[in-house]
């Protein structure tokens, strides 16, 4: 964006070329052995699960073929997370911080109500950590026609590694700054994007291979990564085109997320403003890219931005389909610049996308009904959260009765080592060395902010009873109820189902699993009375749920494996149907409590899932000498099902 110059500034028309003192592209030392690559970067590699590791790494879950889940005995020390952030650069002696104008400790203090807390302040080296994140998935070599026009396996591995970097990166900033991260998403995009983990690199017109009408995303990154919109901040991207011997710009995409007060939206419609604010815009680049593509009517991809009610600073960005062109014209602006104006159709017979997110904000604040509604809240106030029964597949009433619990009970006391708790004041801070809470999880908190974890763990620690810290606590994250808007659904051959009405993003929680703790006895008896019986079993053996192949010799282990009945009462977590792909997956949560064992389940989202996607995660696999009890056919219609569940 230009600026017109004022009184007492610089006329910076009359700069003719400038040549910057220092590039915004971050430069990453290479590991040792590391070969360069011809074409600039190393081809995007995967490996399988089962190893080899280097010393330390485990696998992450989804990735992982199973979950390493045993809780440690004795002090309860925490099994290091599925990619830990072990490599650390060795500290600088004195005199060499000093000479580059840094002569403070490697730690901090903060003071939070009169009581000083260390504060970790970890020098980790982010190009050692990522190839160690890239190892220890040991991926198999993509072939570089993957690289340049991908399928939906390779897009949804890209957002999946991006995610889990994002997410160590913006836990190590908060460790070490104890505030908020600073953009940790351009972070992990430059990362990968230098060593060519990405896929969809050739742009194009039209579809992108791999992305679908109503996938959403959370940071323009994201677009970038998968080929979908390539500027970071631009919203126009566009390529040349040969037209006889010379070329000429088209616009292949475009981002409509409010930058411009003029752009006005509809259902199946767009007028588009044109670049540049302040001044007179001018028919160049993006501007004169639209210009050719409304002469030569291509499709135009239009990603969506919109407002992120979860996080007021950010947006969901939700891919909306192909457009074209229908006319243009320039009119005067808001500001009183002349402004280049595009108006835009969305070709018929696509999914719905933007439309729907409009209507369930409709849904939202009572403008109109949500069309079958049995129940506006199931829970009968028991969440903090509505939870809508809705039906507009048959005329089935609602499911079998049962009572809304949001709490799991146990049937009888199970002996633990007391856990005394934290003696935080205020909350538990990233990186406190003195919240006993924090050096459980080996020294980081396992959320970052909107309760968002950072990876599996076999189990993580939440503060419980005896911790000073209040509820708000961010390691109470599994305690606050529902953040989610979710709605049981009536599905067309599956029963009953669980969808949400929000965008909900990778890593975020959804519930526990509330009902009743049953030895496995017990289990046994419930499911041959009841074929839908709603039992969750945390011992059996959990496949890998993404690219990957998964090793089925090693069930997940926990101290005191947890079996859950939610036939007679339970929360909305019984509800959440099998998939071979599932969207979902479960996490070992223990919370301080110093009478008794107190171990809970928590699902998070393994990726971005889009409103009215239904949740779904795997039920697992039994041992083989019970593979013939309680096999079921398996109706999740994803293309890698295996034709039955348990």
């Amino acid at each position: 964006m230009e600026e017109s110059p004022g009184e007492g500034s610089i006329d910076k028309s009359r700069v003719l070329n400038v040549t910057p003192l220092r590039t915004l592209t971050p430069v990453f030392s290479s590991p040792p052995n590391f070969n360069s690559f011809p074409q600039g970067s190393p081809p995007f590699v995967c490996v399988p699960p089962a190893g080899p590791f280097p010393p330390g790494f485990s696998p992450f879950f989804p990735f992982s073929g199973i979950q390493n889940q045993s809780v440690p005995s004795g002090d309860h020390t925490p099994i290091s997370s599925a990619v830990p952030i072990n490599s650390f650069r060795s500290p600088e002696p004195r005199s060499a911080r000093e000479a580059n104008g840094n002569a403070g400790s490697s730690r901090r203090a903060y003071k939070a109500r009169g009581k000083k807390e260390k504060i970790v302040s970890p020098d980790v080296d982010l190009d050692v950590m990522v190839e160690n994140i890239l190892q220890s998935y040991n991926l198999v070599e993509f072939e570089e026609a993957r690289r340049y026009d991908g399928d939906k396996d390779s897009v949804g591995h890209v957002l999946l590694v991006f995610n889990l970097l994002r997410r160590q990166i913006a836990q190590l900033e908060e460790s070490k700054e104890a505030t908020l991260s600073k953009r940790p998403d351009l972070k992990a995009g430059n990362v990968l994007m230098t060593k060519g983990v990405r896929t969809n690199v050739k742009k194009r017109v039209g579809t992108v291979p791999g992305v679908e009408i109503g996938d959403i995303f959370f940071f323009r990154m994201e677009l970038c990564t998968i080929g979908l919109h390539a500027p970071i901040m631009a919203g126009i991207d566009y390529m040349s085109v040969k037209i006889s011997l010379d070329e000429e710009p088209i616009a292949v995409s475009i981002v409509s997320s409010g930058g411009y007060k003029d752009d006005v939206e509809d259902d199946d419609g767009l007028i588009y403003s044109g670049q540049g604010k302040e001044m007179d815009q001018k028919l160049e680049r993006g501007n004169l890219a639209l210009e050719k593509s409304l002469h030569r009517g291509n499709d135009i991809r239009v990603i969506r931005g919109i407002k992120d009610v979860g996080n007021p600073t950010g947006k969901v960005y939700v891919y909306d389909g192909l457009y074209r062109i229908q006319e243009s014209w320039v009119e005067k602006g808001k500001s009183g610049s002349n402004v280049f104006r595009y108006k835009l159709g969305r070709l018929p017979g696509q999914p719905d996308a933007y439309k729907l997110w409009k209507k369930i904000q409709q849904w939202k604040d009572g403008s109109i009904p949500r069309t079958g509604i049995i129940l506006p809240d199931l829970t009968s106030g028991a969440e903090t959260l509505p939870v809508t029964l809705v039906n507009d597949v048959d005329h089935e009433k609602g499911p079998a009765y049962f009572n809304y619990s949001p709490t799991l009970k146990y049937s009888k006391p199970v002996p633990r080592d007391p856990f005394v708790g934290c003696a935080c004041n205020g909350a538990c801070l990233p990186g406190n060395e003195n919240c006993d809470c924090v050096q459980k999880n080996g020294g980081y908190l396992p959320h970052i902010v909107n309760g968002v974890i950072v990876s599996q763990k076999s189990v993580i620690y939440e503060c419980g009873p005896p911790c000073r810290c209040p509820p708000t606590c961010r390691n109470r994250v599994s305690q606050g109820g529902l953040r989610v808007r979710l709605e049981v659904f009536k599905t067309k051959d599956r029963g009953w189902g669980l969808r949400s009405w929000d965008p909900i993003r990778a890593g975020a929680f959804i519930c526990v699993y509330a009902g009743e703790a049953v030895d496995d006895s017990k289990a046994q008896e419930l499911a041959g009375e009841n074929e839908d019986n709603h039992i969750f079993d945390g011992t059996r053996i959990y496949q890998p749920v993404e690219v990957l192949p998964g090793d089925l010799n090693n069930a997940p282990n926990l101290q005191y494996p947890l079996i859950i009945n939610a036939r007679n009462a339970g929360n909305v977590a019984r509800f959440i149907n099998h998939s071979c792909s599932p969207n979902l997956f479960w996490q070992p949560v223990l919370r301080g409590n110093s009478k008794e064992f107190d171990l809970h389940i928590a699902f998070y989202a393994i990726r971005h899932v889009p409103p009215m996607t239904e949740l779904t995660y795997s039920y697992g696999m039994v041992p083989p000498e019970k593979a013939d009890h309680g096999k079921k056919k398996c109706l999740c219609g994803s293309p890698k099902c295996r034709g039955f569940f348990y």
